[in-house]
C-alpha cells in the first residue's frame, strides 16, 4: 500500500502555500496527495441540523475550500491522485490521526486563527509534537515548490542518540529524489570550565569534543550513505549551539530535517519531544523544516 502525502487546508494562504509544496513532492515520491479539512461544525452541529436545514454555510465553505485546494493541486501536477475530506474534530485531533496512515504531514506555518505575536500557528507546532509521520511545517521565504529547489539542498541536524536514525533515513531519501546534496550538520561546543591558560594545552579541550561531532557524525551516516551511494552527501561539524548552527544552514536549504524523540506524558499519551533546537527551529527557520519522529 501506497502511503499518501496529507495536507491539512482551511483556506489561508499559508495552506495554499503547503498544498502547492505538498503538490510538488507527491510527484517527486510518486505519491497520492489527501487534502483534509477539519470541522468541528460537524461534530458538534452537523448531525442535528443538517436533516432540516440543508447544507449550512460551514459545509459550504469546507467543501469550497478542499475543493479549491483539489484544483490547485491538479492545476500544478496533473498526474498526481488527490482525495479529499471534510473530518469532524479539530485540526490537531484529525492531523495526528491521519499521520497513521501518512507517508507524511504537510502544514502550513499559520493558519486562519493565526494570532500576530505568535511566530508559529498552535496547530502546527501541536502536530509536529504528536503526529506518528513525519512533519513538514512550511517555514520561511521558500519559492513554494519542492521540486527544482532553489538551493538544491537539504540539510540534516545530526543528533546524539539512536532517536535520529529515522530523520537520517529521511533526510538521505529526500536528497535523493530532489537530486540535491545532502548537508549533514553536527554542532559542538567546549563548555567554559574545560578551558585552561596553559600555553602548552590551548585548543586541546575543543579538538576533543570536535573529534567526538566527527565521530557521531560519521557513525549516524554510515548505514544510510552505504544504503544511498548516489546522494551527494558532505559532513560538517560546526563549533556553536545546535540551534544557531542549524539556523544558519538553513538560509540556503530547501529542506531543514531533525528527529525527535519518543516520550510519555504524564497522562499517559505517546507524543515525542520536540525540545529546545525543534521548537527554535520551527519559529525562526529560513526554510521548510521536517520533524521526524522516531517509532518504536
Amino acid at each position: 500500500m501506497v502511503l499518501p502525502l496529507v495536507v491539512g487546508v482551511d483556506g489561508s494562504e499559508s495552506s495554499l502555500r503547503a498544498v502547492d509544496w505538498a503538490t510538488d513532492e507527491a510527484a517527486l515520491r510518486d505519491v497520492p496527495l489527501r487534502l483534509v479539512y477539519a470541522s468541528l461544525w460537524e461534530r458538534y452541529e452537523g448531525a442535528a441540523l443538517a436533516e432540516g436545514l440543508g447544507r449550512s454555510s460551514e459545509q459550504v465553505m469546507a467543501d469550497d475550500i478542499v475543493e479549491a485546494a483539489a484544483r490547485r493541486a491538479h492545476r500544478r501536477a496533473p498526474d498526481v491522485k488527490v482525495t479529499t475530506d471534510v473530518l469532524p474534530d479539530d485540526a490537531v485531533s484529525v492531523l495526528s490521526n491521519e499521520a497513521h496512515t501518512a507517508a507524511a504531514l504537510v502544514v502550513g506555518s499559520r493558519g486562519r486563527g493565526g494570532l500576530a505575536e505568535l511566530l508559529l500557528g498552535s496547530v502546527s507546532l501541536a502536530v509536529a509534537g504528536r503526529a506518528a509521520c513525519p512533519v513538514i511545517v512550511l517555514r520561511g521565504s521558500h519559492d513554494n515548490q519542492a521540486r527544482a529547489g532553489r538551493h538544491r539542498r537539504v540539510v540534516l541536524g545530526v543528533g546524539e542518540g539512536p532517536h535520529g536514525t529515522a530523520a537520517t533515513r529521511f533526510a538521505f531519501e529526500e536528497a535523493e529524489v530532489r537530486k540535491a546534496t545532502l548537508d549533514a550538520v553536527r554542532a559542538w561546543r567546549c563548555p567554559a570550565y574545560e578551558s585552561t591558560d596553559h600555553p602548552l594545552l590551548t585548543g586541546e579541550p575543543a579538538r576533543l569534543h570536535e573529534q567526538r561531532a566527527v565521530e557521531i557524525l560519521e557513525s549516524a551516516l554510515s548505514t544510510a550513505a552505504a544504503e544511498h551511494p548516489a546522494v551527494d552527501l558532505r559532513r560538517r561539524t560546526a563549533e556553536g549551539s545546535a540551534r544557531r548552527v542549524l539556523l544558519d544552514a538553513s538560509d540556503e536549504a530547501d529542506l531543514l530535517v531533525v528527529g525527535v524523540q519518543r516520550h510519555h506524558g504524564h497522562s499517559g499519551h505517546v507524543g515525542f519531544q520536540l525540545g529546545r533546537v525543534a521548537h527554535t527551529l520551527l519559529h525562526h527557520s529560513a526554510c521548510p523544516v521536517a520533524v521526524v519522529p522516531q517509532r518504536g
